[in-house]
């Protein structure tokens, strides 16, 4: 079962050696993952001030500068993986840095039929390309899908797959998927070495996480452009935000690929 591992943390909370041991310990678990073929993809994030949230209204781009939500701990990174079932994430979770500062929201990954295949190697291959990585974090208001109807999502998501083909056509498609309802999260943080869980996501909000996209673009515009064609654009919002390069992670996943 594949899962998405959220990392949130106050970005204040890290001093630059922190953050470089954080990378190295994660890293070292990205290394023990792959051993066992169960690492897909994992990335820090740029600060949320570089943030942009698309939403698309009346059929005209709305852009803000910053995260869809505001709170005090924000999505720092993320972590792809695909290990047996839930307790197992749990596990992967709880080892993480993060862990102990802030929080990793556990999402199990939704099959969506006519997706291209995940093209997550060629970021090694693209490095010195003038192509930058971004992910997209797709914000849905599920009340107001449920209240659409199943053939007005359907429609969506077939809208969305035939975005990433485009994108995949054009060699601009490293990964996505939507992500099971909310409901289906939990919530990991470590204090004092005990671990505790917690039903749902780290945050409570209206609009919640559906879905990502990992799509390489030549700047900021061009990948706001390409979000507000996302299909959810329309309903909720799209958080963009550029990744940062680990050399030598991509590669992890090339074998599952």
């Amino acid at each position: 079962m594949k899962y998405m591992l959220l990392i949130y943390s106050r970005e204040s909370a890290w001093t630059e050696e922190e953050s470089m041991a954080c990378r190295e310990a994660s890293s070292a678990v990205c290394h023990e993952l792959a051993a066992k073929g169960q690492f897909r993809s994992a990335s820090p994030l740029h600060p949320v001030a570089t943030a942009r949230t698309v939403r698309v209204r009346n059929g005209k781009r709305l852009i803000t500068d910053g995260p869809f939500a505001e709170t005090t701990e924000q999505l720092g990174g993320y972590f792809i993986i695909d290990v047996p079932d839930l307790d197992a994430a749990i596990a992967v979770a709880s080892r993480l840095p993060p862990a102990a500062k802030g929080t990793v929201e556990i999402r199990p990954l939704f099959h969506l039929e006519g997706l291209p295949p995940e093209r997550l190697a060629q970021r090694d291959s693209v490095a010195a390309a003038a192509e930058t990585q971004y992910m997209f974090l797709c914000y849905d208001d599920e009340e107001a899908w449920n209240r659409a109807g199943p053939e007005a999502l359907r429609a969506a998501m077939q809208e969305a797959v035939e975005l990433t083909l485009e994108l995949d056509r054009q060699g601009k498609f490293l990964s996505a998927s939507p992500l099971h309802p909310v409901a289906t999260a939990t919530s990991v943080q470590v204090r004092n070495g005990k671990k505790h869980l917690i039903d749902g996501p780290f945050a409570e909000t209206r609009e919640v996480l559906g879905g990502y996209y990992l799509i390489l673009a030549r700047d900021d515009q061009e990948a706001i452009g390409i979000a507000a064609r996302h299909s959810g654009a329309r309903v909720g919002a799209v958080e963009v935000r550029r990744v940062v390069e680990m050399p030598g992670l991509a590669s992890l996943g090339q074998a599952t690929e």
